[in-house]
């Protein structure tokens, strides 16, 4: 290695820092599921595939999370309104 190099005060890790309550990770995640996220993104004309992901799965926690009777309520809100409009 060339002696101008002077690693003394370098540090490992990341370049890029995770923001607070985000953790970097790797997942391995079937192709069809990929392209239809990167799909989307382009479809609506740009964002993120990888926000897209997380409000996907916060979204079924979410839902998971609901009691059975919100879900009863929330699903014959969502058919009412469909069968009026």
């Amino acid at each position: 290695m060339r002696k101008q190099y002077d690693f003394t005060h370098a540090k490992r890790g990341a370049v890029d820092r995770a923001p607070v309550g985000k953790t970097r990770i790797t997942i391995r995640l079937d192709d069809e599921i990929l392209d239809w996220f990167r799909d989307e993104v382009t479809t609506r004309g740009g964002g993120n595939y990888q926000t897209m992901i997380n409000d996907a799965l916060r979204e079924h926690v979410r839902r998971q999370k609901e009691p059975l009777e919100a879900t009863l309520r929330r699903v014959l809100r969502e058919e009412l309104r469909r069968r009026i409009a």
